[in-house]
């Protein structure tokens, strides 16, 4: 049974609107409020639930000399203002445990990146500030294997958990996607999101960035949405080349309702 979880003012399950996680890869000063305000616009325009999405730091870079961003103080007052000046629920993915508390004290959803969703600290420090949980499956995990990490929010205390499907590696510096781990995952009893974007990513496929192939992103979707998930993850940026990470697998935000639309007419027809 898949439960519906709650989300700020939304309610993330089957049979309600798709929810929508999007917004910059990484907080960017110059470019949130563009951001934050077509995702209000869509949100209002389209029958999906939107929540900003932006990283305070990229602990996962391919280099040394690749940016990591503005860092946790800074970070939280940007979604605050995007919270304030959109009305949007607001998330943020946690590296290390004590980033926990003070992201549960802001924050409508808590994200765990994918390289960490087997770090037992980090998920029970992740329960225990209060909120839902998002978990995008490792890269290197079977979608099986997804059921211990519900388990482990689950007895610290959460008992509202989301989980991502984000692809698997395929080879050096590839990832393919296999959409059974969505059916396999639903049946842990917890709503099921696809991160459409960094399914394209090309992990170190620039020698000191991470590759990706945007154009994979719609098909990819289609695909998830086909299959049934309750949440769509998209990075999404003005100026994908301007992003302080991922550019080459963001989608640019101008073509963000085209593609929600095509996508909603395909969830529509499944009902």
């Amino acid at each position: 049974m898949n439960n519906p979880l709650q989300i700020g003012q939304y309610r993330c399950g089957m049979g309600e609107k798709l929810l929508l996680i999007a917004g910059p890869c990484a907080l960017q000063a110059e470019y949130n409020k563009i951001i934050a305000d077509e995702l209000a616009r869509l949100n209002d325009r389209l029958p999906v639930n939107v929540v900003f999405k932006g990283s305070f730091d990229k602990a996962n870079r391919s280099s040394i000399d690749t940016a990591r961003g503005c860092g946790l103080e800074a970070g939280l007052k940007m979604l605050a203002d995007v919270q304030s000046q959109t009305g949007l629920p607001v998330t943020t993915d946690i590296h290390e445990t004590y980033q926990a508390e003070p992201v549960g004290e802001l924050c409508d959803l808590i994200q765990i990146p994918a390289f960490l969703s087997r770090q037992t600290d980090l998920l029970i420090a992740a329960a225990k500030a209060g909120k839902p949980v998002n978990v995008k499956k490792g890269q290197f995990m079977a979608p099986q294997d997804m059921g211990n990490v519900v388990r482990k929010l689950e007895e610290s205390g959460c008992r509202s958990v989301l989980l991502c499907e984000r692809g698997t590696f395929f080879g050096y510096g590839r990832l393919v996607n296999d959409m059974q781990s969505l059916v396999i995952m639903r049946q842990f009893g917890v709503p099921i999101c696809f991160d459409a974007t960094h399914s394209v990513q090309e992990p170190g496929g620039l020698g000191t960035l991470t590759g990706g192939n945007r154009q994979m992103i719609e098909p990819l979707a289609r695909g998830a949405i086909a299959v049934g998930i309750d949440a769509l993850f998209l990075e999404t940026h003005p100026e994908p080349e301007k992003s302080l990470s991922d550019s080459a697998n963001m989608l640019p935000l101008d073509q963000l309702e085209r593609v929600l639309t095509e996508l909603l007419r395909i969830r529509e027809a499944l009902v």
